[in-house]
């Protein structure tokens, strides 16, 4: 008798699925019991206010070590939470921990009066007046930028016009010469209407956005990750730090339709940062002028932003300290994996404290340092928070 192309171990299939079952009852069980799901929850206090944008100063029991204040600048299209997901894998209470001053941007939510924003009111707007808040409030003559993602791409563009005002300059996981194709995300924007989307939406929705950066991995991230769930369905602890990660993942702000315009056209498609082209609220942005210390990072198994499109940046500034730091891994472990937290920040935290106070080469078209008392922290809401005009053009 011929042997059957397929037998079954009927006694081990029973006891797999019996498994299975009382894996997933549990599962439920422990979904049931979880009210709320919390994110960023390291102590911080609002110190400035502008349209939707907010800067935060995280909470120290105790003073700094670092003299020089640590601003964050984050992307766009994500929540700067992701810094602070989870209290025991967090970068933020890491950097606090190592002794850092840590202020952070949070971009909010635009909506259709934001339409009409571009690069120009981000950078020379936004980014500038929280640094000169932060200048002002930390006593400091210039501050540590630390740039995450597109965010790492609009504070290379800002150190560029503005050297006086950034001691250290720190990049993680941003692009800078979009020509490579080592990426699926770069391949799509070099070809993408963006004139249409923008005209059609002029706000485009997050949801949009999410659905395109989930088909970069499609069975990775809408699939496999939902079917390794359920091997940690019955873990009450390791469950919420999944759904921490799935509240990140699709709380997607919609993005200034003028802005994305113009982040696509002038980097993806025309390059013209890389090229020294770009300009800027009539000033053209030369990375020569970038002269302050750099700290480039990248992440070898990116896939949203290749190690390509990260790397040429060391060789453009005009820095004489500048370091090129390579991490293991992808571009969501740089934040949030346990390597992450043993390894990257205390890296980042002790490059800061070994350059704290070093003079910083001035670069030829810097017009002098400025004090560190502005405009933008004058003028005191009733709670006591600084605030500016709108930006929003009519």
């Amino acid at each position: 008798m011929k042997q059957p192309f397929l037998s079954f171990d009927t006694k081990s299939l029973i006891k797999e699925f019996g498994d299975f079952n009382a894996k997933f009852i549990k599962g439920v069980g422990a979904l049931t019991e979880i009210e709320e799901i919390d994110v960023g929850t390291a102590p911080k206090e609002l110190i400035y206010e502008e349209d939707k944008l907010k800067l935060y100063r995280y909470t120290r029991n105790d003073p700094s070590t670092c003299r020089t204040p640590v601003l964050i600048v984050y992307a766009l299209v994500n929540r700067q939470y992701m810094l602070d997901l989870q209290p025991d894998r967090s970068m933020i209470r890491n950097m606090l921990d190592h002794g850092l001053d840590v202020f952070i941007i949070d971009w909010g939510y635009p909506s259709k009066v934001d339409m009409y924003l571009g690069l120009d009111d981000y950078i020379n707007g936004y980014i500038d007046n929280c640094v000169d808040v932060v200048r002002d409030v930390a006593q400091s003559g210039r501050v540590n930028i630390m740039g995450i993602c597109q965010g790492g791409t609009f504070s290379v563009m800002y150190a560029a016009l503005n050297p006086d005002k950034v001691q250290n300059l720190i990049t993680v996981v941003a692009p800078v010469d979009f020509a490579t194709n080592d990426a699926l995300l770069f391949n799509w924007s070099k070809y993408l209407n963006i004139d249409a989307l923008v005209d059609a939406y002029r706000i485009i929705p997050g949801d949009f956005m999410n659905g395109g950066f989930l088909m970069l991995m499609p069975f990775n991230l809408n699939i496999r990750k939902y079917v390794d769930m359920l091997d940690v369905m019955e873990d009450k602890d390791k469950l919420i730090n999944f759904l921490r990660m799935e509240k990140w993942i699709f709380d997607s702000p919609g993005q200034a339709g003028e802005c994305i315009r113009e982040f696509i056209k002038y980097c993806y498609q025309e390059n013209k940062l890389v090229k020294g082209e770009l300009k800027l609220g009539g000033k053209l942005v030369e990375l020569r002028n970038i002269t302050m210390p750099l700290l480039n990072i990248y992440a070898s198994a990116d896939h949203l932003v290749p190690p390509a499109a990260i790397k040429p940046l060391n060789d453009l500034v005009g820095s004489e300290d500048k370091t090129l730091y390579e991490f293991k891994g992808g571009h969501i472990g740089v934040f949030v994996g346990s390597k992450s937290q043993k390894e990257l920040a205390p890296a980042i935290s002790k490059w800061l404290h070994d350059r704290d106070g070093a003079l910083v080469p001035e670069a030829d078209s810097a017009e002098g340092t400025p004090s560190a008392g502005t405009e933008a922290a004058q003028g005191e809401a009733g709670d006591g928070t600084a605030k500016k005009p709108s930006r929003r053009k009519a």
